[in-house]
């Protein structure tokens, strides 16, 4: 399918989330390529349905690899070819998120398990000359809460995802309402409290979602949660609205309301963090010079200024060496080595997201990525996790 044209230039779609197609990388794109993109963000559970079902309806889907099974199996996508990818090799030698082990989780849960397509079309680990989707950007997240809003004798204490769930700051906690990340933080909250045990945090099986779901249910029914969050605007506005002092947090998050003047702390919690990566992929519905302008938006994206912007508002990218030449000295040190901020840290939209001296908790990329317990994944019944996780929200 030919994509809508504008006064001669190309209209490449994308469909997202917010996480990754914001205003500033959306105008620099454009600007380099000459291109037009025309965003379409959703939630993470709307846009894989969208992705999976609607393949006309977009060229390039830009997803979570947890996201990427269910859409490829229906093929909505087509095969990536590495030799129209101009870095694919420092990649492959850089990217060393796509290799690394959840140490609650279990060896299934990484990215590099979901990569290439194999002789029969599935997606696997085996080397080839197609992949699935492109890596991009990866990050591992906790949770932000308020050190003066919280009990003194919790938040005195090492952090733990058990905090979620504790008793002592019921009334005054968020979830992020996404199935797939949202159950895994609880989880990993039941887990430390021993309220149950899940053998792999990342994997439950149908009986242990239904554990889960009557745990949060008791707890949902007790006022425990003060909201469920579907993007990071809501995860914002429920901070700053004083009905929550702790809460799932994602990156831009954190520096939305330390640049508004909110004292946020993000956990490093002593389980681990839960971990995800970014990719992009290609609908199986378009060709010719859509998909040319579709590996051009690719190799721009390989080239390290978008991978600049999304330092900024705190995500790794998949080739290091890239990203470097377009970040200043104190970008890099700050995002990437965990050193001081030299000077204020701006965010993508030129808002401070660090003050000058302040150094990001976890430290450097490599000490954050040593210490993850769970990469998101789609579970083996992640039809049963929707279906019991929307009881949830709706009870």
């Amino acid at each position: 399918m030919i994509s809508v044209q504008t006064q001669g230039r190309p209209v490449l779609r994308i469909l997202g989330t917010a996480a990754t197609l914001i205003e500033p990388l959306r105008r620099e794109a454009e600007r380099d390529l000459g291109i037009t993109l025309a965003f379409e963000v959703l939630d993470g559970v709307s846009a894989q349905r969208r992705a999976a079902i609607q393949p006309k309806t977009y060229d390039v889907y830009d997803q979570w690899f947890h996201n990427i099974d269910i859409v490829w199996s229906s093929a909505a996508l087509q095969p990536i070819r590495t030799q129209r990818l101009k870095h694919w090799d420092r990649l492959i030698r850089e990217d060393h998120a796509i290799g690394v082990r959840g140490r609650l989780g279990g060896a299934d849960d990484m990215p590099l398990h979901s990569l290439y397509v194999q002789g029969d079309l599935r997606l696997g680990a085996e080397r080839s000359e197609r992949i699935g989707v492109l890596p991009t950007v990866y990050n591992v997240d906790s949770f932000g809460y308020l050190p003066d809003a919280l009990p003194r004798d919790l938040a005195s204490g090492e952090e733990s995802w058990g905090w979620i769930l504790d008793e002592r700051v019921r009334g005054r906690v968020a979830l992020v309402a996404d199935p797939t990340v949202g159950s895994v933080d609880a989880a990993l909250a039941a887990n430390t409290l021993g309220l149950t045990h899940f053998v792999n945090v990342g994997r439950l099986s149908i009986s242990e979602i239904d554990e889960l779901v009557r745990i949060l249910m008791r707890r949902k029914r007790a006022g425990h949660f003060a909201g469920f969050w579907h993007s990071i605007k809501e995860a914002r506005a429920l901070i700053e609205g004083g009905e929550v002092a702790i809460e799932s947090m994602w990156s831009p998050t954190v520096g939305d309301l330390r640049s508004s003047g909110f004292k946020i702390a993000y956990a490093r919690p002593k389980e681990g963090y839960r971990a995800w990566h970014g990719c992009l992929g290609l609908s199986s519905q378009i060709g010719g010079r859509v998909l040319d302008v579709a590996y051009e938006f690719l190799n721009w994206w390989l080239a390290g200024p978008a991978g600049a912007i999304m330092a900024r508002q705190g995500y790794y990218f998949s080739v290091r060496s890239m990203v470097q030449a377009h970040l200043t000295p104190a970008e890099w040190s700050y995002w990437y080595l965990g050193e001081p901020a030299s000077c204020d840290m701006l965010g993508p939209d030129g808002k401070v997201a660090a003050l000058a001296g302040a150094v990001r908790e976890g430290g450097a990329d490599w000490q954050r990525l040593s210490h993850i317990a769970v990469w998101t994944t789609t579970m083996p019944e992640h039809h049963y996790l929707v279906r019991r996780w929307g009881q949830l929200l709706a009870a």
